[in-house]
């Protein structure tokens, strides 16, 4: 019996993977298709997308911070709801850094594209996106242990890693914008 239990939550986990990245994938491409990126060789140019990632990056944050509280306190309610704020904000992260890299990518010439300061931010942009999508997946392992009844005031330790993955990824981001405000 509990060899099936722990099959089903890894069915689970892997479906919710694939759902969460799929639905990413699926608004990056709508945004490609509402705002078709316009290749410039001669200059760097910062997607404005990035403004909006910023927003999404801290805004999880903050929410993951609450969720670890709230785990703390018992409020299971509270903790389940923003554990699934912090997910959705996740999929739009994703989801937005998927069409500001290509943003990035196509505004690179083939001469510059190997020294470059925009394929240096480029490579640091997709290494944290990487890295986020692995927190992502990370988020999505919790949330379902959360819905499972997994967590409480004395068992958090799952959250408080997701919490911390999070502060750091904002952290680091905000290194790669100071890049991008340097290069620019």
């Amino acid at each position: 019996m509990r060899r099936f239990q722990k099959s089903s939550v890894s069915v689970g986990f892997f479906l919710t993977c694939v759902a969460d990245f799929g639905c990413a994938f699926f608004l990056a491409s709508i945004l490609f298709r509402l705002f078709p990126p316009i290749p410039s060789a001669s200059e760097i140019i910062f997607p404005s997308v990035f403004w909006f990632t910023s927003f999404l990056l801290l805004s999880g944050s903050v929410i993951l911070h609450l969720a670890a509280g709230a785990v703390r306190m018992e409020w299971q309610r509270t903790f389940r709801r923003s554990l699934v704020s912090a997910l959705v904000l996740g999929t739009l992260f994703v989801a937005a850094q998927t069409y500001g890299i290509s943003c990035l990518i196509r505004n690179q010439s083939p001469t510059a594209g190997e020294i470059g300061v925009n394929a240096f931010a480029t490579c640091f942009t997709a290494v944290h996106a990487m890295h986020f999508m692995l927190a992502q997946m990370l988020l999505i392992w919790v949330t379902l242990h959360a819905f499972a009844d997994r967590y409480d005031h004395e068992y958090f330790w799952g959250v408080t890693i997701c919490e911390w993955l999070w502060h750091a990824l904002g952290l680091i981001w905000m290194a790669i914008l100071v890049v991008f405000g340097v290069s620019v």
